[in-house]
């Protein structure tokens, strides 16, 4: 099929090998996009309009201007400093733990935890929700797949 790779899993791994850590570790998403299956493409299934994604996106900048009003340098949650972080990416302690888990077990940097917090408090922002929850994390979690071991 056209566009796939012939690659074995050893010759991709060596490939992505060559991106270094700290340049992985400064881009906050990290996603792996599979082929659309031609099932899925003629399907009658319908997935959340644009317009309501759009309208969730509008009213999370809005939450994050109004958060970051006195800010003058800060104005989304990507540009937090350690600062915000600590008042903005407050976690309990269960949900500390899965963060201390996955930094754990996948190795992550601190500048990886911070990018973390950030897609997080995102995340919480799009559900509308004031506090950071596991699901939450657990999500921008999922979005560093290649800080991931198997792909180093």
């Amino acid at each position: 099929m056209p566009g796939e790779s012939h690659c074995s899993p050893r010759e991709i791994a060596n490939y992505l090998n060559r991106v270094s850590g700290p340049l992985l570790d400064r881009i906050d998403l990290h996603v792996e996009v599979p082929a659309v299956k031609f099932q899925d493409i003629t399907s009658q299934r319908t997935g959340e309009p644009s317009a309501t994604i759009r309208e969730r996106v509008i009213a999370a900048r809005q939450v994050q201007q109004e958060r970051f009003k006195h800010r003058l340098r800060v104005t989304c949650n990507a540009r937090m400093g350690t600062r915000e972080l600590k008042a903005h990416c407050a976690l309990d302690e269960s949900t500390l733990a899965l963060l201390q888990n996955a930094m754990t077990e996948f190795n992550l940097s601190a500048r990886a935890y911070d990018r973390i917090l950030k897609v997080s408090r995102t995340i919480a922002d799009l559900e509308g929700s004031d506090r950071i929850t596991a699901d939450h994390v657990s999500e921008a979690v999922g979005f560093r797949a290649l800080d991931r071991q198997l792909w180093r």
